[in-house]
This record gives structure tokens, C-alpha cells and sequence, in this order.
């Protein structure tokens, strides 16, 4: 149809132009990660000189993909590779000289004593193997990190890092803690200063030793610390640098020894509250228990723990309130009842396991354990 106006010709095709360049509707994000392989990615070269770094993915939120980018809930945890995230964070070649395994690809809760028990002799195989690794960065979800950090502090026989890393966006979020944190557990495994301090647990740009570092949060991203203990150091973007040192024994000046290890006993905790019931120890002694620790007590539930340990079961105090030593008793101990010192129960169920799996068994010994780890 022809323009009657001449004036309205330039109008008529400013509005032809705009609506032939528009922009089709965005469509919805996929409800999985893309499958976009890591050698999509360009790899910069690494420098011969760097120090090598081995990476072991087990999963957890660090590796989570949720249907949208903005969602930080509803994500499936092990849904990216490890191999894949190293390709996301280019800047690890810069580094260090990185190597990789996918040892399992799973939520935290599904990490059990077999697996922690696996890992710490594929890592202590590692370092007979290949010698030429600095450094090892294990990737695991949040919820059982501790643990895991723990056992491989007490169990693994190296002065070689060993850095836990996990995340508490997942890897597909747009505000993720999970690149940086995974490019900060490599910079810490890489650095000289990180070696003979065992197992460090790394997020938030916060370095913290494995047997004190707890999670106390069940979502902000600075979630993990050392309560009145505080971090070892940090890995600050101008360097990584270190305030003090693990004081208590850990990997190469430990006595543990698993390489041979088939399993670990059962230990399991019992929480302690007003009018707590004996009901608990019962049924797990007839489950199988060889060990039990005690978060806090009530008479009814102390009384149970005190028979328990006179038949043999090996019984250690702990205390539900998140800090501070439960105090060395010669009397409680004469009735089988060791002290934790300052350990979680979480982390005193991990030392006791370690222990009994290597034959120490009498309330002396295991008090003299628990004083030295």
C-alpha cells in the first residue's frame, strides 16, 4: 500500500527495520547441565616448572547443577565431572600442572566408611606411586566434609597437602562459591607453606585445619571455621598465607596404618538430653557397635554407657555444645569412660574408628590417643 504522506516515509521504515532485528524470546534453561565437554573449553599451556597437583572428585554441592542459574536449592549434587570443572576454571593451569580422577560423584551423604576408607588408601597409593605429586585437592560435598578431612588427616602417611574443598552454591549457580573455591584448594595444595599440615579444609578463601574445622552453617557460604581455635591462614588473591600450625599429631607422624584395612568397626553416637533413654545404646550394641560416643548424657543413658563399657565396648565422652575440652577423669576412666578432649563427637567417632581398626582397645590407650590426636 503506497504512503500518502511522503513526511511519514522515514517513520514507516525505522518501524520496519526495528521489528526485521528483534530479539526472539529467551528460552527456559535446561533442567541439566550442558554436555559440554572439557575439551570445548580452551586450555591454555602449562609450564613444565609448575608443581602437579592430583584432584579427586567424589561430588556434593560443588559439582550440583539446578534447573535454572539463580537457583542456590533443588539442585542434584554429582552432577558435574570433575574433568568438566577444571575446564571451567582455566586459570588452575596457571597453577599448578593438574591431574584428575573421578573417585565417586555423589551427595556427602552418601560417603560412608567404606568410601573414606577407599580414598585414603588410593591417596597413600598415590604417593608411593607417583612421587613427583605436590599436592592433593578432594573435592566432597559439605555435610560429612569434616569427616572425611579428618580421616584422611589421621590416616594418610604424608607431609604432603591434602586439601578438602566443597561449595555451598552449586556449580551451576551465577553466584557459585564453587569456581573460586575450587581454583583456591589448588592454589593451597600448590603453595610450599601448605606442606607437613596434614588434611586442610578450604572455602570461603578460609584455610582450616581437618581436625577443627566444623560446619556451622546450613547455608551461608562462610559456613566452615575453627571455632575458638581460628583458621590456619587464608588464600587472600595476592597470596596464601599462614598465621600458625596444627599442634596435634596427623599424617606422617601418625600410627595409624590402613593400606591393608578391609573395614572400619562400627562406632556410632548417642545424644544426650533431658531424660535421654538408655533405649539407644541397647539397640545399637545388638546392632553391632564396638564402639560408642556420647554426646552429653542423662543418668539413665550414662548408666547404660558405664555397663557398655564394662563389657568391653569402647565408650568416649564428647559433648553436643560445639566447643571446649571435656575435662580427663581417672575415676570415670577406672569405669571404661575415655575423654574426647575438645572433639566433636563427629570427629571423636573418626578417631575412635581409626583406633580400634588398629588394634587399640583399652581405656588407657584410647585415652592416650585421644590426647596426642
Amino acid at each position: 500500500m503506497p504512503i500518502r504522506h511522503p513526511r511519514l516515509l522515514p517513520l514507516a521504515l525505522a518501524v520496519l527495520l526495528v521489528a526485521g532485528c528483534s530479539t526472539p524470546p529467551r528460552a527456559s534453561a535446561p533442567a541439566t547441565p550442558p554436555a559440554a565437554s572439557a575439551a570445548s573449553v580452551p586450555l591454555r599451556p602449562v609450564s613444565a616448572e609448575l608443581p602437579k597437583i592430583h584432584v579427586l572428585g567424589t561430588g556434593g554441592t560443588i559439582s550440583g547443577a539446578a534447573p535454572d542459574r539463580t537457583a542456590l536449592s533443588g539442585y542434584k549434587a554429582g552432577s558435574f565431572t570433575i574433568e568438566r570443572m577444571l575446564a571451567d576454571v582455566p586459570e588452575v593451569r596457571d597453577i599448578a600442572r593438574v591431574t584428575h580422577e573421578q573417585f565417586r560423584n555423589v551427595g556427602s551423604g552418601n560417603i560412608g566408611s567404606a568410601d573414606v576408607l577407599a580414598l585414603a588408601q588410593r591417596i597413600q597409593k598415590l604417593v608411593t606411586e607417583q612421587p613427583d605429586i605436590a599436592g592433593f585437592v578432594v573435592t566432597h560435598g559439605t555435610g560429612t566434609l569434616e569427616q572425611t578431612a579428618y580421616f584422611l588427616h589421621l590416616a594418610v602417611r604424608t607431609d604432603k597437602p591434602i586439601v578438602v574443598v566443597g561449595a555451598m552454591r552449586p556449580w551451576s549457580a551465577v553466584s557459585t562459591d564453587a569456581h573460586l573455591n575450587l581454583v583456591n584448594a589448588v592454589r593451597v595444595a600448590a603453595h610450599p607453606e601448605s606442606r607437613g599440615k596434614g588434611a586442610l579444609v578450604v572455602l570461603n578463601d578460609e584455610i582450616n585445619c581437618a581436625r577443627e574445622a566444623t560446619k556451622t552453617d546450613t547455608y551461608r557460604v562462610e559456613t566452615f571455621n575453627s571455632r575458638e581455635y581460628g583458621f590456619l591462614g587464608y588464600a587472600d588473591p595476592d597470596r596464601v598465607v599462614y598465621y600458625r600450625v596444627p599442634e596435634r599429631r596427623h599424617t606422617f607422624k601418625s600410627e595409624f596404618v590402613v593400606d591393608d584395612l578391609k573395614e572400619l568397626p562400627q562406632v556410632d553416637i548417642v545424644y544426650g538430653y533431658q531424660d535421654a533413654s538408655a533405649a539407644p545404646v541397647a539397640a545399637l550394641l545388638a546392632d553391632g557397635a564396638k564402639g560408642l560416643v556420647s554426646a552429653s548424657g542423662s543418668p539413665e543413658l550414662t548408666a547404660a554407657l558405664k555397663k557398655a563399657a564394662a563389657s568391653g565396648v569402647a565408650v568416649v565422652s564428647s559433648d553436643q555444645k560445639g566447643q571446649g575440652r571435656v575435662l580427663t577423669n581417672p575415676e570415670r576412666l577406672a569405669e571404661g569412660l575415655v575423654s574426647a578432649d575438645n572433639l566433636r563427637p563427629q570427629k571423636a567417632r573418626v578417631l575412635l574408628q581409626l583406633a580400634l581398626a588398629c588394634g587399640k582397645t583399652s581405656p588407657a590407650e584410647l585415652q592416650r590417643i585421644f590426647n596426642q590426636y
